[in-house]
């Protein structure tokens, strides 16, 4: 490989811009060419970076030997078709999420990967976050004591998507992220929501997550709130965290709160709960650009040859999830099983 991992961006609408900007500072890195079929979106690529070449036909682009690596940044339904023509081109691939339609076409990316030998990353940019990577840190060493449940809203008005409901717009960074928490991922799922402007859309949704301990997750996602909301409580026995993404500096807040039941009573008269509420802090968190740090990621990863963070691998498990959730939709919230582990009701299980 050349001394620099020379980059393709296919797809330049939304979120493609913003990987082209931190792929031109990301070490290691030249971005090469940027891909859309949009020529209005390519002038002012153009525009913005005259060095760097344009290209609308993602096929030819894969023909270019001198390119190393290809970042797919385009709606879900291209995914599948653009990703494996890439990696049996030999070229390394970084897919923004969700990774495919379906856990059959993810199972199909990471074999081909597997067999080219060549990297394949999934975009769940928030495992890349300092605040995310703090309340893992938190959590693994045991100052919230018992994990008890994490509840995740992220709500706003629009963006609507025609191909995929909420649930697989918003979703994939929440379950990415209380999978890494919890470190592993659930048994079964259930998912209501309802469809308000597009009659084949659910553009609002509640998923709730059972993992084989008993941990409980819940995610809210909407694209009909009046409020941008990206926050996630993450309750345990003895503390609490709640995590703000949009809060410009303490993104965390960790509360020295908990209810605890006694230990003996006779009568349900002696009955009493005991609320705790002490001190809250925010810890110091040194922040860069989350999206910067998975860039960087993913070109030591081809460079080193490494296993990304969040592999082709990471990326199925969240889109099983995802059809699971699909599926309880279809069947008015009725329970999915993932697997054949035992589905522990919440608060069951635990020491």
């Amino acid at each position: 490989m050349t001394e620099l991992v020379h980059v393709a961006v296919i797809g330049c609408g939304y979120w493609g811009p913003n990987l082209v900007r931190n792929l031109r500072s990301t070490r290691g890195a030249a971005v090469r060419t940027v891909c859309d079929t949009d020529d209005r979106r390519l002038a002012h690529m153009k525009k913005l970076y005259p060095d760097v070449a344009v290209q609308k036909d993602y096929r030819k682009l894969l023909k270019d030997s001198s390119v190393d690596a290809v970042v797919i940044a385009t709606p879900v339904q291209y995914h599948f078709e653009m990703a494996r023509a890439a990696l049996s081109a030999g070229k390394h691939v970084l897919i923004e999420k969700p990774m495919a339609r379906s856990s059959e076409e993810c199972e199909t990316l990471c074999a081909v990967a597997k067999r080219k030998r060549r990297a394949l990353m999934v975009g769940h940019t928030f495992l890349y976050s300092a605040p995310i990577r703090k309340m893992k840190e938190i959590i693994d060493a045991g100052d919230l004591g018992e994990l008890r449940y994490i509840s995740a809203r992220r709500l706003n008005l629009g963006l609507f998507q025609r191909d995929i409901n909420v649930t697989w717009d918003l979703a994939p960074h929440d379950l990415s992220i209380i999978t890494y928490l919890i470190g592993t991922t659930p048994v079964a799922v259930n998912c209501t929501g309802g469809r308000n402007v597009h009659p084949n859309v659910e553009d609002v949704t509640t998923l709730s997550l059972f993992f084989p301990r008993g941990d409980y997750a819940t995610i809210h996602s909407s694209w009909l709130d009046p409020r941008k909301i990206r926050d996630m409580t993450v309750v345990g026995s003895r503390r609490m965290i709640v995590y703000n993404d949009l809060e410009p500096l303490h993104k965390i807040t960790v509360f020295d709160a908990r209810v605890e039941r006694p230990p003996h009573y006779d009568t349900f008269a002696e009955f009493h709960y005991a609320y705790h509420y002490g001190d809250m802090y925010s810890p110091y968190i040194k922040q860069d650009e989350p999206l910067k740090v998975q860039c960087q990621h993913f070109i030591d990863s081809v460079c080193n040859g490494t296993k990304p963070m969040t592999d082709g691998e990471h990326g199925l498990a969240v889109v099983k999830i995802l059809e699971a959730a699909s599926l309880s939709l279809k069947k008015d919230g009725a329970r999915i099983r993932l697997n054949k582990g035992p589905v522990v009701r919440p608060g069951k299980g635990k020491k």
